[in-house]
């Protein structure tokens, strides 16, 4: 958050100017006057030192460099997109190549693919066999960020973009 002006508390500050010369320890209401008389704000710049060090910044420029910081955080922060495609062990040849499609679209647009294969009695090995058959033929698009997972109804795997 960013203290600027009134909201400041300490008694004194330590002030560098607009040009970014050191102006000393001064009290704040004088760091203040001084801020108002050069059309400038007062803004505290870290609060983990006596005393704070303050800068005068012309006015409004302080919130929007802070706008500025805190846009350009917000997309690097975002999580992947994780598409879930449900298949079974029993798949036609045709069904498999509109699905394997569908995922090298997916990888190649950034977002990462989990085929989910159900299995029904005795299947674990052949669901295990199509798992590593996708991986194989997405080689190119993306790779795995977890083992094949086979537990109890279901057999699964989660491919990131490369």
């Amino acid at each position: 958050m960013l203290m600027m002006n009134e909201k400041i508390k300490a008694r004194e500050v330590e002030l560098t100017g607009l040009d970014g010369e050191d102006l000393g320890i001064m009290p704040r209401d004088e760091a203040l006057a001084l801020a108002k008389a050069n059309k400038a704000d007062l803004v505290c710049t870290s609060l983990f030192s006596s005393p704070p060090p303050c800068k005068l910044v012309s006015r409004g420029m302080a919130k929007q460099e802070a706008a500025k910081e805190k846009k350009g955080q917000k997309p690097a922060s975002g999580p992947i997109k994780v598409k879930e495609f449900r298949l079974t062990v029993h798949i036609e040849e045709h069904d498999y190549d509109t699905k394997l499609s569908q995922m090298q679209r997916l990888l190649e647009s950034g977002k990462a693919v989990q085929p989910i294969i159900r299995i029904q009695g005795k299947e674990g090995d052949a669901a295990r066999n199509l798992l590593e058959r996708l991986i194989h033929d997405l080689a190119g698009k993306g790779t795995k960020e977890t083992g094949i997972q086979v537990s109890g109804k279901q057999a699964t795997v989660k491919l990131l973009p490369v």
